[in-house]
């Protein structure tokens, strides 16, 4: 009765578990780039532990949501935008994103970028210049560069590694964007809606194969009727689990109320 009871209180929680990722990839639906995540279960292990005055206690009853998978290889296609900064990657790959303020370096397929500007502090070595009136010395002064980034601050890279200058006055030009990739896909971790940062297991960085359009952009890859029927699922389960819990308290009164 004990194990029927915590197997309807593990089954309820993890059924909350999966609701969150499902919440998720809903609320990113319409997310550019944004890859849906899948809630994947294994069952916990079966038996007992010795506990006080040997008693039989149960090590883990019911299945947990093990992890969320990201689902990198289905698509849901590109949508032709038409804007100078939208670029969408055909095939494998990932766009590189800096982060000027942490040194990360995150991954997307999100290319909705635009061009900012970012003040470059002058080298350690530049020479101060000379007022050609009153001869004194002027310390050099940061120089303004307009660069192509996402709406967050953070700077593409391309395939040197290097940032993307753009000119304002030829905002056409083509540009050199890196496309990057990684081997093994499983285990790289959600940043935020869009971005990713990989781990040991993803193993080496090496150049994409992906070929990137330029004036398109990647839609989300979440199947809206998919996860709301995922949502109804998990609703159903989570009413079952707790009504296992229900009957097994109602048991439990039943006898604990038996005259001796």
């Amino acid at each position: 009765m004990n194990m029927s009871f915590y197997t309807g209180a593990v089954g309820a929680w993890q059924q909350q578990e999966r609701m969150n990722v499902q919440a998720n990839n809903i609320a990113n639906v319409n997310n550019y780039g944004f890859k849906a995540e899948r809630a994947t279960f294994h069952h916990l292990m079966y038996g007992n532990v010795m506990g006080i005055d040997n008693e039989n206690l149960p090590r883990g009853t019911g299945t947990k949501m093990a992890k969320a998978s990201v689902d990198f290889y289905s698509s849901n296609g590109y949508q032709d935008t038409g804007r100078t900064f939208d670029f969408a990657i055909v095939g494998n790959g990932f766009f590189a994103l800096y982060d000027l303020g942490t040194g990360e370096v995150s991954f997307t397929r999100d290319g909705a970028f635009m061009m900012a500007s970012f003040e470059v502090p002058p080298d350690e070595d530049a020479e101060p210049e000379i007022d050609p009136i009153t001869g004194e010395e002027i310390p050099p002064e940061n120089t303004l560069e307009w660069r192509l980034s996402d709406n967050e601050g953070r700077c593409v890279l391309d395939r040197e590694g290097n940032f993307i200058v753009i000119d304002p006055q030829d905002r056409q030009a083509e540009l050199d964007i890196g496309v990057f990739d990684y081997r093994i896909y499983d285990g790289m971790l959600h940043a935020d809606s869009g971005r990713f940062t990989p781990i040991e297991k993803n193993g080496d960085l090496y150049m994409g194969t992906g070929e990137v359009k330029r004036g398109m952009i990647e839609l989300s890859n979440v199947d809206l009727a998919q996860e709301l029927s995922k949502v109804i699922e998990s609703q159903r389960a989570y009413g079952y689990a707790l009504r296992m819990v229900q009957t097994s308290d109602e048991i439990e009164q039943t006898i604990n109320g038996l005259p001796n």
